[in-house]
């Protein structure tokens, strides 16, 4: 009987739908839940390490991936005062050939795109809109979702893959609203030709300034240019895609060189998000209900790791559960496996903003100098334990 229940999946982000396309590829029916009335996926670009590689090719859509993908040359950092090259890590051969796989920038959309029609392909694999999961129940055998609209799904096992704001978290937990860091986001994306030319750079380019920084890089087969400028400002409460003028978001460069100020003046219809993350907590799993990508380790953007690492979740459990007999087995397998990586990347994304991006004065020196001194073979080995992951190593 438990062979034929599906398992539930609440929430159709790049985490649900790849956990649910490895649950297929494994024999197992899933129902996936989504709160919006359409799928899809908002933002701009994210860059994909490796490790997302790795994941896309156990997942089975390597191909499809690689082929809406943008490969750059380089990770750059810039000084945003003196606009000169503090290091860089060339992404060409050598690099590909350590980690097995390139590092390339996409826009979320298209790569969201890649997983919905991969799912909506798969027979094994139901998809569900205005589906919002709103709590549980569940027994010895089995567990209930329930929906905002009063229905009632049952299944062998809840994933919950629904985000920071997670209700399922909040159940698993009870630990109340994330984290807020202080550290506000502002989003825009340009056609190529308004990029200033001289900047036109292959590479995911990073402006590193006092409690700021510029993030650009291009996508969709060059049309576009993704702008990403984060200003420390202590922000006191989230806000989520706020539309707000250059003005606003140049508030926070007036103190960079003016050719990273002029970076932002192309910038047009500009959003911003306040970054929020949690303390890293190990209570994944409530009995047949367990936690997801963002719902279970949310992290800020500074290691761009975010997709990657959820990814990898849907990667580990679909394996732990194909592999474990016993479903209580493989859940603890997969938290086991997966919170101490996951952890460290929580908390290094943190240190990295605070000891990369934002530093000043004295503090900023010592990184420059300590970074622009690493040979490239250097910059692999310290990256090695992140890029080498597949999901399924520790």
């Amino acid at each position: 009987m438990a062979e034929t229940r599906p398992v539930l999946i609440a929430g159709g982000g790049i985490g649900g739908l790849a956990v649910a396309l490895g649950l297929a590829q494994k024999g197992i029916r899933s129902i996936l839940l989504e709160k919006a009335a359409a799928l899809g996926e908002i933002g701009a670009g994210i860059q994909l390490g490796p490790n997302a590689f790795h994941a896309f090719d156990y997942l089975g859509v390597g191909e499809a991936a690689r082929n809406m993908a943008v490969y750059i040359d380089q990770l750059r950092l810039m000084d945003a005062l003196t606009a000169d090259e503090i290091t860089h890590i060339d992404l060409g051969d050598a690099f590909r050939a350590r980690f097995g796989n390139p590092y390339a920038v996409v826009h979320r959309g298209d790569l969201h795109g890649v997983f919905l029609r991969a799912c909506q392909n798969h027979e094994l694999i139901e998809l569900r809109v205005s589906s919002e999961v709103t709590g549980y129940e569940q027994d010895g055998s089995s567990v209930t979702a329930t929906l905002a609209s009063g229905e009632r799904i049952g299944g062998r096992l809840l994933i919950g893959a629904d985000g920071l704001w997670s209700n399922i978290r909040k159940q698993v937990t009870a630990d109340g609203p994330p984290r807020v860091s202080g550290h506000t986001t502002y989003r825009s994306v340009i056609p190529t030709e308004q990029m200033p030319e001289d900047l036109r750079w292959n590479a995911a380019t990073l402006w590193a300034g006092p409690k700021c920084h510029i993030v650009h890089y291009p996508l969709s087969g060059w049309k576009v240019f993704n702008l990403v400028v984060t200003y420390h400002n202590n922000a006191p409460e989230p806000v989520a895609g706020k539309p707000v003028s250059e003005a606003e978001v140049m508030k926070g460069f007036t103190h960079v060189h003016e050719r990273a100020q002029n970076i932002i003046r192309h910038g047009t219809n500009w959003k911003l998000w306040v970054l929020c993350d949690r303390d890293p907590d190990e209570r994944w799993i409530d009995g047949r209900v367990v936690l997801l990508g963002d719902a279970a380790h949310p992290m800020l953007q500074y290691f761009a790791q975010g997709a990657c690492q959820a990814m990898e979740d849907a990667v580990c459990l679909s394996h732990m559960l194909a592999s474990h007999g016993d479903q209580t087995a493989a859940l603890e397998a997969y938290s086991a496996q997966r919170f101490p990586r996951t952890a460290r990347v929580q908390l290094m994304s943190r240190a990295i903003g605070e000891h990369v991006y934002h530093p000043s004065g004295e503090h900023a020196r010592i990184r420059n100098a300590i970074m622009s001194a690493k040979s490239q073979d250097q910059w692999c080995e310290d990256i090695a334990w992140l890029y080498g992951g597949t999901g399924l190593k520790a």
